[in-house]
């Protein structure tokens, strides 16, 4: 399964770490907790709109250019997700409740 909170945790933190940023430096320009900021960047939170917004501003990166490379991510997630997936022949109940393979 997908999990935008954890794609959206990656992308912060490659963010921060791209700008030689710590956790603490960004908790005080955003004023948003230090651990509440780490629970985001490890996918075990979600953030609001407003802290998503506060944290791009701490960052110096635009919302619309995080969400966009969150959305490319899950895009890639779903591909890997539907090419690891085996597909199964149809089956049907016969009428004395055997299970037979249809034909396709």
């Amino acid at each position: 399964m997908v999990l935008f909170r954890r794609l959206l945790g990656d992308v912060l933190r490659d963010q921060r770490m791209q700008r030689g940023m710590t956790l603490r430096e960004v908790s005080a320009e955003a004023r948003v907790s230090l651990g509440y900021i780490s629970e985001i960047e490890r996918g075990q939170k979600e953030a609001s709109s407003e802290l998503l917004a506060s944290l791009c501003t701490a960052l110096e990166v635009p919302l619309s250019a995080v969400l966009r490379e969150v959305s490319d991510a899950v895009a890639l997630e779903e591909a890997a997700v539907a090419a690891t997936r085996i597909p199964v022949a149809p089956t049907r109940v016969a009428p004395h409740g055997d299970v037979v393979a249809s034909a396709a």
